[in-house]
């Protein structure tokens, strides 16, 4: 396993290197809030902050990607045609992702690649990406992820994780794609001293994570009569439907998929969608199984906290990211509805 200290400065300069062989995307400063975008031009990452406000999973799954192109030209030829739109499956990698994300994509990755089912899109841009992970040495007090299977240094799903040491990073391969990343990285080899110093930050950091999110009793809860629990209407009743929580979170995957035509010619979108839009389960008959709002509000969290975990049977779909407690407009805490299903009886 590699291990290599870098300068900060020495950090910086080796983007020049790595852009030789990969796309590089980065926490970049955008206004009060960090987010990640394409390292080209005059963007400079900035390692210096707490989590971004949008996750990048929309480095992998875009928010709005187009599948299809067509031509409604009975001119040309192949007219009525779909052709799969061009995309970029060049390697490329995602510098300084919280392990919160990382382990986001591997909850996401049983919905879009497994044996039944692989959605060829995100299964190439995933298979594209080498995630480098940035260690969380103080994490946001929305922050659970140690409740959910992860932790602020969690290793899953990441190709390199680094530790911010002060005036050093510690680079920390763990899988091929790492070794081959940061044999790109010039950096010297990492001594005992500084390996002593990233386990201690780790264990530091650990302990300051002390929200307590219960999740044991869920899997054994009667799924009808979870849903039929008194309390859906008071969790609901301040929700706005603006779906803020769903597009902050790195593990929802809903989509729609539209046609849009100018003149003769077409493209098919997906575009993500909410489940806490009125429109989303709006049938073609006119019927909506959920018109309610305190519904589509238990719709989230039935299926990110119980359906999900009935299907798997691997922990809930959640990461502890808590962009969804930090954001949201009327403060719903997912904390408090979870701690409400597992202990309901």
């Amino acid at each position: 396993m590699t291990e290599k200290v870098f300068t900060k400065e020495e950090w910086l300069g080796a983007m020049d290197t790595l852009k030789e062989s990969y796309r590089l995307f980065g926490p970049v400063k955008d206004g009060d809030f960090h987010t990640f975008l394409p390292l080209d031009g005059n963007k400079k990452p900035d390692f210096d902050y707490e989590n971004s406000r949008l996750s990048p999973k929309s480095i992998i799954y875009p928010e709005s990607e187009r599948m299809f192109e067509y031509s409604l030209d009975e001119t040309e030829e192949g007219a009525h045609i779909l052709k799969e739109s061009p995309k970029d499956y060049s390697p490329f990698a995602v510098l300084g992702i919280r392990p919160c994300d990382a382990q986001a994509f591997q909850i996401v990755k049983r919905n879009f690649d497994n044996p039944e089912y692989q959605d060829p899109w995100w299964t190439r841009h995933f298979e594209a990406a080498t995630l480098v992970g940035l260690g969380c040495n103080n994490p946001c007090g929305s922050c659970f992820c140690t409740q959910v299977g992860g932790g602020p240094f969690h290793e899953t799903g990441l190709d390199v994780l680094l530790f911010d040491l002060g005036d050093n990073f510690l680079a920390k391969a763990l899988t091929e794609k790492g070794e081959a990343f940061l044999e790109k990285a010039p950096g010297k080899p990492a001594d005992d001293a500084v390996l002593k110093a990233a386990e201690d930050l780790k264990q530091s950091s650990e302990k300051k994570i002390t929200a307590k999110v219960p999740t044991d009793q869920l899997k054994d809860k009667v799924t009808i009569e979870l849903f039929d629990a008194p309390f859906w209407e008071d969790v609901g009743f301040a929700c706005l439907n603006c779906g803020t929580c769903t597009y902050l979170c790195p593990t929802c995957w809903c989509f729609d998929i539209q046609d849009e035509v100018q003149r003769k010619e077409g493209d098919r979108i997906r575009n993500w969608d909410s489940c806490m839009f009125p429109l989303f389960s709006l049938h073609g008959s006119g019927h909506n199984p959920r018109d309610n709002k305190f519904q589509r509000v238990r719709q989230r969290f039935m299926h990110k906290l119980k359906y999900y975990v009935d299907k798997y049977q691997n922990g809930v779909q959640c990461s502890g990211c808590g962009r969804c407690v930090k954001y949201c407009p009327v403060n719903i805490d997912i904390r408090k509805v979870c701690k409400l299903m597992n202990d309901f009886a």
